[in-house]
Parts: structure tokens; sequence; C-alpha cells
């Protein structure tokens, strides 16, 4: 599997000395717009499924999950907990888009693992201003799976928690391993 981080660049795709890597996402995309065609989609999900996943960018979930462009909604952050942002967006989702089946994704060796919740507090000494966000890191991830479904099964806003499931996401084999909710 080639990265992008490995991946040689021709000369087209080259990053000046100037250049930052948000002017090569621009350049690519002026590439893939060249060649875009609107698939005559709406924001309704296919499949209707949500996925909530860590923003690691060793995951790829629509590979990995065998979707294409337009099947699910796919919110992300780090570690792939259900805070109030996601429920947030779930509600959205499920309410005004038609999802019915929410799926939860962490993953082996998550950077979430190896912080405590002492880094909000090392930020308001840095910057004067403690954050209104919890950090959620956690020690043992099957743990903080369970925890996730259990706050999209008891959100009051959200129309349809019986089909929510939670994976841990191997990232050497690439394989899920599902968590027993209890």
């Amino acid at each position: 599997m080639t990265t992008s981080a490995a991946a040689s660049t021709g000369s087209e795709g080259a990053i000046t000395g100037d250049g930052t890597v948000t002017d090569r996402l621009v350049d690519s995309n002026r590439r893939y717009a060249a060649e875009f065609t609107d698939p005559g989609m709406d924001a309704r999900p296919v499949l209707k499924v949500a996925v909530v996943a860590c923003m690691d960018a060793r995951l790829d979930l629509h590979a990995a999950l065998g979707l294409q462009l337009g099947d699910c909604h796919t919110i992300r952050n780090a570690g792939g907990v259900v805070t109030d942002d996601v429920i947030r967006s779930l509600t959205v989702s499920q309410r005004a888009l038609g999802t019915r089946s929410v799926v939860l994704i962490h993953h082996t060796g998550c950077g979430m693992e190896t912080i405590t919740e002492g880094f909000r507090h090392d930020l308001e000494m840095e910057v004067g201003q403690r954050p209104a966000w919890a950090v959620e890191a956690f020690r043992d991830v099957d743990q903080d799976v369970r925890q996730s479904m259990r706050r999209v099964r008891t959100s009051p806003f959200l129309l349809h928690t019986d089909d929510v499931r939670g994976f841990v996401f191997d990232v050497r084999t690439g394989l899920l391993r599902e968590i027993d909710p209890t």
C-alpha cells in the first residue's frame, strides 16, 4: 500500500519550496474538478447508516467497509467517541436525512489512549483559558466503545437506537472486532 507521505510526485504534483500542503490539496482539487461530474445524489445516505469513527489517518473507512460515495454519513473525531457534537450530527442524520443504523468504530493503537484529561489543564496553563470540551481520553478501547454505544442508545434526541453496533478496527490486520455492549 502506498501512502501519500511515501508516494513520489511527478513535476505536476511537486510542491515548490514556498508551497504548502494546503496548496497541494487545492491543486489536487482543481484536477479532480476538471474530471468531476455530478453524481445526481442528495444528502440522504443510500444505506441509511451513519458511521462514527476516529479521525486517525490510517482508517480508510470506505475501503475497509466496502462503501461507495453516497452510502453513509461519516462522523469523525479524535477517538471516535460519542460527544455532544456527535449526538448533534447523528440527530440531524436520523431526523432530517433518514439514517436508521449507527456503526461505531474505534481502533487499536489510538492516540487517545496515551493522553489524559490533564491535557485540558496543560492547555489552560499555556493559553490562559480552559477548554469547554472534555478530552474524552480513555485507557480501555473496548470499554470506550461500550460507553459510546450507551451514549447513542440513551440519547433522547435519537429516534433509532435499536441498530447500534460497536467495533475495534485493528490497524495491523484491517479486521473489525465487534464489541459486546454488556
